[in-house]
């Protein structure tokens, strides 16, 4: 394929890593940003859950030759520090080897690493303040807005990488036509940002490498670390009722509601009762699309194809596995853009679909499946079966979380029957010693086929 112009809607994480990768394959790459740039301007505090980086995401930054410049700002965590309403707390690990760790890390720091990285590539050229307002497909144009004056002007679509977030402007320039076909659900939960700050001698005020989940059934509070010894905490609750945002409209009401619910890290956090009442409420949602792409026009990546809730911690890494994916094809498959925007939908779709039902799964296990006296008994015979049949069982958690090898959908199918196998061997059992593990054994052998046969392998 001959060099040519590249045109990215969007510099969040997706849209610069995959202008890194593009740009490394001799293409010219335009990047089109409506904020500023967060490496001089910092970025609106409230609404930024902590990222998860787990191993699609660490996979994706291997293949771009970014893991070292951002392992520095990471902080792992080996597991969940389930704090329960009576006071107890129990830590859950993740996984069984020591590898099996995810990674918090603040969206803003990782995005200025990505974009330092884009910036000192030649033919990389990023523009902020320019602001998509419409798609015309007819003339595989952008209409953009520089904010900074105020005029008007046009992209072409040569082609078009339009990720440009959840909400984005491309792929509604596309309503009600069948080129994409999508459909955003909008949870009814929202969330807020809290913080915990560092302790007077700079350490962490809770336990550093796990994260913390306080589960309250319809709604729940986590807490992530930061290398400063902060966390960030968010707070996922109902929009509307008793308990929910809309019942917490005056800081005596945050106040209180906290000393209920969540009393013992309610000391800890600072401002709060301010930061609940005044903070701006984020939305939770699911962006599906029948279709991704516009012949070889535009073609949409990341959130604006595929958003999903922030439970199983894959957004941003399901994003980075697009560029992998796109890059991977490109250098191994070839064709035009129309070719290569087919196969990179086929190639995907059922991922981003499944990824999003595990990911409102995740949510109901969070706040409220992880409080069942069973599930630490499940997660026990799933450890298990993992460590007598590793090249058949592996829970469906740390398949997603740490086999980028295993697609999605390949993740959620074995999942399915797993979880059915789980149930059934431990419905009468009290303790892992009144299991027939055996028995279960076999029935593994028999339900799955060998994991080598759904793994994928894009190294090159």
């Amino acid at each position: 394929m001959p060099l040519e112009a590249i045109n990215i809607i969007g510099a969040g994480q997706c849209g610069t890593l995959l202008a890194i990768m593009l740009a490394r394959q001799g293409f010219i790459v335009d990047v089109f940003e409506r904020n500023h740039d967060p490496r001089v301007h910092d970025a609106e505090a409230g609404r930024s859950i902590n990222l998860a980086l787990a191993a699609r995401g660490i996979n994706a930054l291997t293949h771009a030759g970014m893991i070292n410049q951002v392992r520095p700002m990471l902080v792992p965590m080996r597991g969940r520090m389930v704090h329960q309403a009576d006071g107890r707390s129990d830590f859950l690990p993740y996984g069984q080897a020591s590898d099996e760790v995810i990674y918090s890390v603040t969206r803003s720091d990782l995005n200025e690493v990505l974009l330092g990285a884009a910036d000192r590539i030649p033919n990389v050229r990023l523009h902020f303040r320019q602001q998509a307002i419409g798609y015309d497909a007819p003339d595989r144009t952008v209409h953009v807005k520089d904010l900074n004056d105020d005029s008007l002007y046009e992209v072409e679509a040569l082609p078009l990488f339009a990720a440009d977030g959840a909400g984005s402007i491309i792929r509604r320039s596309f309503d009600g036509s069948d080129t994409f076909g999508g459909v955003e659900s909008l949870l009814r939960h929202g969330y807020k940002e809290l913080t915990i700050p560092a302790a007077p001698d700079g350490s962490h005020q809770l336990r550093p490498d796990a994260l913390h989940i306080w589960p309250r059934g319809g709604f729940m509070l986590i807490a992530l670390p930061n290398p400063g010894g902060d966390f960030t905490l968010t707070l996922f609750l109902p929009n509307v009722g008793d308990p929910g945002f809309s019942s917490l409209t005056d800081e005596s009401a945050a106040r209180a509601f906290f000393d209920q619910h969540f009393a013992d890290v309610a000391p800890l956090i600072d401002n709060l009762e301010h930061d609940v009442v005044h903070r701006p409420l984020g939305l939770l949602g699911t962006v599906r699309c029948r279709h991704w792409h516009d012949r070889g026009n535009v073609l949409l990546i990341g959130d604006a194809a595929h958003a999903v809730v922030p439970f199983h911690g894959q957004g941003m890494n399901l994003a980075f596995e697009d560029c992998v994916v796109f890059d991977h094809l490109m250098r191994t498959e070839g064709g035009d853009w129309a070719y290569l925007f087919r196969r990179f939908e086929e190639l995907q779709l059922a991922n981003a679909n499944a990824i999003a039902d595990m990911a409102l799964e995740n949510y109901i296990e969070m706040r409220d499946t992880v409080r069942d006296p069973k599930f630490a008994l499940r997660k026990a015979l799933a450890f298990e079966l993992e460590r007598r049949l590793p090249d058949y069982f592996i829970p469906r958690y740390s398949m997603v979380m740490f086999h980028s090898d295993i697609p999605y959908a390949a993740a959620q199918q074995r999942g399915a029957v797993q979880k059915q196998l789980i149930e059934e061997f431990t419905e009468r059992a009290e303790h892992l010693d009144d299991v027939d593990i055996d028995a279960a054994a076999a029935a593994v052998r028999e339900r799955l086929v060998p994991l080598a046969d759904v793994r994928v392998d894009r190294t090159l």
